[in-house]
């Protein structure tokens, strides 16, 4: 049995791009951070980023594009994944990406404690071609289960 699984979570270092095949079907690329923090053994705070180079196709692709931008936090469940091809001088090019099978959407800026520069949906200005998202508003008292219908 063999395994091919990634999980990332991480902030986008760009806007998404998308694109089409000549199918039709739409491909979107960003590309993630991921940051790690350690000590040394000097006892030293010591951190460091890598970048993971992401590809969605499909809805999934469109949804990331629209509600996404440089900075967003997101979780991606994929594959990993190398192409390779030849550049114009001929010589041999490789790229290992993430092939996204699904997606979650971090947090907003200043919920619970995450860092992400979101869009400014809160006012009445709205990005160039984009939709804007209507916020969620969660009761402030308690929820008590027994006053669930089902």
């Amino acid at each position: 049995m063999f395994l091919n699984k990634a999980m990332v979570f991480g902030n986008l270092t760009r806007d998404p791009e998308l694109k089409a095949l000549p199918s039709g079907i739409k491909v979107c690329s960003f590309s993630l951070a991921t940051n790690r923090v350690w000590k040394d053994q000097a006892g030293a705070k010591k951190e460091a980023a890598d970048f993971h180079n992401i590809v969605v196709f499909g809805k999934s692709a469109e949804l990331i594009n629209q509600y996404m931008r440089k900075g967003s936090s997101i979780f991606v469940e994929g594959r990993m994944q190398t192409r390779s091809w030849d550049d114009k001088d001929g010589k041999k090019q490789y790229r290992t990406e993430v092939v996204a099978d699904s997606f979650q959407f971090g947090p907003k800026a200043g919920v619970g404690g995450m860092e992400a520069p979101a869009k400014d949906f809160g006012g009445a200005k709205e990005p160039a071609g984009k939709k804007m998202v209507e916020q969620i508003e969660y009761p402030e008292e308690e929820i008590n289960p027994e006053d669930i219908p089902f």
